[in-house]
């Protein structure tokens, strides 16, 4: 492995580890030359997915090429962390599909199936870009459909933290929080 820094093709791994949840191994490596420590990954080889353009023409998955699209849209709240998790959701799934072939716009919706829980901002940021939104009414159309679906799962949230109320024995309530006396003054 080549030096980033300076080139040299000698450099000694330091430390090996699982990345990706095993998919993945992370090596840190210092050059012999000049003394910089970088970090590889090495992952193994399968089947190779090719990702068909709008053009007709093909191109190999690129994790780099996707990260970066993703990027350009995305606000400060998605980290590279979550970037490179939404990536490796996404391969995963072509993967576990049996696909050796996707189209391009299928990846640019699983994108956006990821980004619209995670991230409203980065979501419709990269929508525009890949939808190439250039009228503002389907903007807004977009942006409504957003808050929608947030509203409905907000819905389905409050849904779930409501307590389920069960009279009890003499007509006490179980499941409730229980009632704190009050103090009374004289």
């Amino acid at each position: 492995m080549r030096c980033p820094n300076c080139a040299n093709p000698d450099t000694k791994v330091v430390d090996s580890r699982e990345a990706e949840e095993g998919a993945a191994i992370r090596r840190r490596r210092v050059c012999d030359a000049c003394g910089e420590r970088f970090t590889t990954f090495e992952r193994s080889e399968s089947a190779r997915i090719q990702v068909v353009k709008r053009d007709g023409s093909r191109e190999e998955f690129d994790r780099r090429k996707l990260a970066s699209a993703i990027g350009k849209g995305a606000s400060k709240q998605l980290t590279q962390k979550r970037i490179s998790g939404i990536i490796e959701d996404i391969e995963a799934t072509i993967r576990q599909s049996g696909a050796a072939e996707v189209p391009s716009q299928r990846v640019g919706e699983m994108v956006l199936e990821r980004l619209a829980s995670l991230d409203p901002m980065s979501y419709l940021r990269f929508k525009i870009v890949y939808a190439r939104m250039d009228d503002p009414d389907a903007l807004y159309d977009e942006l409504a459909q957003l808050v929608r679906v947030r509203e409905e799962a907000r819905g389905r949230g409050l849904a779930e933290q409501i307590p389920l109320l069960v009279p009890g024995p003499a007509g006490s309530v179980t499941g409730a929080a229980p009632a704190r006396a009050r103090k009374r003054r004289h």
